[in-house]
Protein backbone atom coordinates (compact mmCIF):
# COMPACT_ATOMS: atom_id res chain seq x y z
CA UNK A 1 0.00 0.00 0.00
CA UNK A 2 2.75 2.44 0.94
CA UNK A 3 4.63 1.43 -2.21
CA UNK A 4 1.63 2.43 -4.32
CA UNK A 5 1.52 5.85 -2.63
CA UNK A 6 5.29 6.28 -2.98
CA UNK A 7 5.17 5.47 -6.70
CA UNK A 8 2.22 7.80 -7.21
CA UNK A 9 4.15 10.62 -5.55
CA UNK A 10 6.94 10.25 -8.13
CA UNK A 11 4.58 11.69 -10.75
CA UNK A 12 5.52 15.23 -11.73
CA UNK A 13 3.36 17.76 -9.90
CA UNK A 14 1.99 15.41 -7.25
CA UNK A 15 2.87 16.63 -3.76
CA UNK A 16 1.40 13.80 -1.68
CA UNK A 17 -1.08 10.97 -1.42
CA UNK A 18 -2.94 9.01 1.20
CA UNK A 19 -5.57 6.32 1.63
CA UNK A 20 -8.43 7.12 4.00
CA UNK A 21 -11.26 4.96 5.32
CA UNK A 22 -14.86 6.02 4.70
CA UNK A 23 -14.98 7.44 8.25
CA UNK A 24 -11.90 9.62 7.69
CA UNK A 25 -9.39 7.43 9.53
CA UNK A 26 -6.00 7.49 7.80
CA UNK A 27 -5.06 4.01 6.53
CA UNK A 28 -1.75 4.97 4.89
CA UNK A 29 -0.17 8.31 4.10
CA UNK A 30 2.71 9.82 2.18
CA UNK A 31 1.74 13.51 2.35
CA UNK A 32 4.17 16.39 2.40
CA UNK A 33 4.70 18.11 5.74
CA UNK A 34 2.52 21.12 4.89
CA UNK A 35 -0.68 19.07 5.30
CA UNK A 36 -2.02 17.57 8.52
CA UNK A 37 -3.00 13.97 7.79
CA UNK A 38 -6.03 13.86 10.10
CA UNK A 39 -7.42 17.11 8.70
CA UNK A 40 -7.01 16.01 5.08
CA UNK A 41 -8.50 12.60 5.91
CA UNK A 42 -11.57 14.11 7.56
CA UNK A 43 -12.03 16.60 4.72
CA UNK A 44 -11.71 13.90 2.05
CA UNK A 45 -14.18 11.63 3.84
CA UNK A 46 -16.72 14.42 4.16
CA UNK A 47 -16.40 15.49 0.51
CA UNK A 48 -16.61 11.89 -0.75
CA UNK A 49 -19.77 11.25 1.30
CA UNK A 50 -21.51 14.32 -0.14
CA UNK A 51 -20.42 13.46 -3.69
CA UNK A 52 -21.64 9.85 -3.32
CA UNK A 53 -25.07 10.99 -2.09
CA UNK A 54 -25.31 13.54 -4.90
CA UNK A 55 -24.38 10.97 -7.56
CA UNK A 56 -27.02 8.57 -6.23
CA UNK A 57 -29.68 11.30 -6.40
CA UNK A 58 -28.64 12.10 -9.98
CA UNK A 59 -28.52 8.44 -10.97
CA UNK A 60 -24.84 8.70 -11.88
CA UNK A 61 -23.38 6.23 -9.45
CA UNK A 62 -20.93 4.92 -8.51
CA UNK A 63 -18.62 7.75 -7.50
CA UNK A 64 -15.23 7.23 -9.14
CA UNK A 65 -13.17 10.42 -8.93
CA UNK A 66 -13.47 14.08 -7.97
CA UNK A 67 -11.07 16.94 -8.69
CA UNK A 68 -10.98 20.04 -6.50
CA UNK A 69 -9.12 23.06 -7.82
CA UNK A 70 -7.93 26.01 -5.75
CA UNK A 71 -5.52 28.91 -6.23
CA UNK A 72 -2.62 27.11 -4.58
CA UNK A 73 -3.16 23.51 -5.68
CA UNK A 74 -5.46 20.66 -6.54
CA UNK A 75 -6.87 17.69 -4.66
CA UNK A 76 -8.08 14.51 -6.29
CA UNK A 77 -10.33 11.98 -4.53
CA UNK A 78 -10.89 8.52 -5.96
CA UNK A 79 -12.84 5.51 -4.71
CA UNK A 80 -10.22 2.80 -4.31
CA UNK A 81 -12.56 0.16 -2.91
CA UNK A 82 -10.52 -0.24 0.28
CA UNK A 83 -10.91 3.49 0.97
CA UNK A 84 -10.61 6.89 -0.61
CA UNK A 85 -7.38 7.65 -2.43
CA UNK A 86 -6.47 11.30 -1.84
CA UNK A 87 -3.85 12.99 -4.01
CA UNK A 88 -2.60 16.54 -3.54
CA UNK A 89 -0.93 18.34 -6.42
CA UNK A 90 0.52 21.62 -7.57
CA UNK A 91 -1.80 24.11 -9.23
CA UNK A 92 -0.23 23.72 -12.71
CA UNK A 93 -0.14 19.90 -12.68
CA UNK A 94 -1.02 17.93 -15.82
CA UNK A 95 -4.52 16.80 -14.83
CA UNK A 96 -4.73 14.09 -17.49
CA UNK A 97 -1.47 12.52 -16.32
CA UNK A 98 -2.54 12.64 -12.68
CA UNK A 99 -5.92 11.07 -13.45
CA UNK A 100 -4.20 8.26 -15.37
CA UNK A 101 -1.76 7.63 -12.52
CA UNK A 102 -4.61 7.63 -10.02
CA UNK A 103 -6.50 5.08 -12.14
CA UNK A 104 -3.40 2.85 -12.17
CA UNK A 105 -2.89 3.28 -8.41
CA UNK A 106 -6.53 2.38 -7.70
CA UNK A 107 -6.19 -0.76 -9.82
CA UNK A 108 -3.03 -1.74 -7.93
CA UNK A 109 -4.65 -1.09 -4.52
CA UNK A 110 -7.67 -3.21 -5.47
CA UNK A 111 -5.41 -5.95 -6.82
CA UNK A 112 -3.40 -6.05 -3.57
CA UNK A 113 -6.51 -6.41 -1.40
Amino acid sequence: MYEVLENLNKTSGITGSMLVAEDGIVIASDLDSTHEEETVGALASSIAAVVRKSMVKLGHEPFEQVTIEADRGKMFLADAGVGILVVTAEHQVNIGLVRLEIKNAVAKLQEDN
